[in-house]
């Protein structure tokens, strides 16, 4: 977690859509960013034993996240599938906050429990957080340290990257276009970014989605609940039989076009399905994201709901990038 720094000495915020250059007066270069409320569930950690709980739990290695830091991190079910995703930020004093994708809570929090024994640490939801997501690569731009955020996350993921301010008081600062839930979720999609209950399940091999091992899973720290199946699948080179693929799909862009679900099919016969969907205006085409038969390989033609598409490697699983 790092904190943006304020805006030019004596002159105000500038609103990131602004069209006057401040210095000059003329035209300024504009800011593409995409920012809105994203809804997430918020836990906080507390007790004397709580990194090194943590660290027998989790992917990540807790004690290389230093106070004030954040890091992404999987908590995996003994057999290695995936139970959460999550951001871990570590606090001042020692205690812990985590956030998970809304509904996901209680998920994590029962996962995490569920080895208590004779420790001292503890869980609580921290249900009056929320979140405000900047995306874009001009998105510290934006002035978000006039946000009053408890939490302050930059997030480096290929065609994703930007901030996360959580907190209990979050708002944006005046000028901050936040009316892009679309655009985000469709910029989410674009950059593979797994969703909690979409493209990542109880089913889900880590090493399925593009970056995700990348970003939340440490090979040096010790052991972890789950760790035999990360490790196996990284010493064979992260060959998977169903890794999660964009796709580009030409026709119906109004919603319910495409749906998760949606089988794709190649020459006619069924590969994978579609776990998210969203409209890209931009580009005048439904994005979408679903694990695919690692015998398709990307570019590929493919059919869903009856539409021309076309499967994609993600941003990530190209530049083998993450957090």
């Amino acid at each position: 977690m790092r904190e943006q720094g304020p805006g030019p000495a004596g002159r105000g915020p500038r609103s990131p859509t602004d069209d006057r250059d401040p210095e000059e007066g003329g035209p300024a270069v504009t800011v593409n960013i995409v920012a809105g409320p994203v809804p997430r569930d918020v836990v906080a950690v507390t007790g004397a034993d709580a990194a090194p709980y943590l660290q027998g739990q989790i992917s990540q290695d807790v004690d290389a996240v230093a106070p004030g830091d954040s890091a992404w991190s999987l908590v995996l079910a003994p057999q290695g599938k995936v139970d959460a995703w999550f951001r871990l930020t570590r606090g001042h004093d020692g205690s812990f906050v985590l956030d998970v994708d809304p509904g996901f809570g209680e998920t994590l929090v029962s996962r995490l429990e569920r080895f208590r024994l004779r420790v001292d640490v503890s869980f609580e939801r921290l249900d009056g957080w929320r979140m405000l997501a900047v995306r874009g690569p001009r998105a510290a731009e934006a002035w978000l340290d006039t946000v009053d955020a408890e939490v302050r996350s930059v997030v480096d993921w290929p065609g994703f990257g930007g901030i996360d301010l959580l907190g209990p008081d979050i708002a944006p600062p005046p000028g901050l276009p936040t009316d892009g839930a679309g655009d985000l979720e469709a910029a989410r999609i674009r950059a593979g970014w797994p969703a909690m209950g979409r493209e990542l399940t109880e089913r889900t091999i880590p090493a399925e989605v593009g970056g995700l091992v990348e970003s939340s899973v440490s090979f040096t720290k010790g052991c972890y609940t789950g760790q035999e199946l990360v490790a196996r699948i990284d010493s064979r080179g992260g060959n998977v039989p169903r890794p999660v693929r964009l796709l580009e799909i030409r026709g119906d862009m109004s919603p319910g076009g495409v749906s998760p679900g949606d089988e794709i099919t190649v020459d006619g016969k069924a590969v994978g399905e579609i776990t998210s969907a969203a409209a890209d205006p931009d580009s005048a085409v439904t994005v979408a994201l679903g694990p695919v038969h690692r015998r398709v390989e990307p570019p590929a033609a493919a059919t869903v709901a009856g539409m021309a598409a076309t499967v994609l490697a993600t941003p990530a699983t190209s530049t083998g990038g993450g957090e």
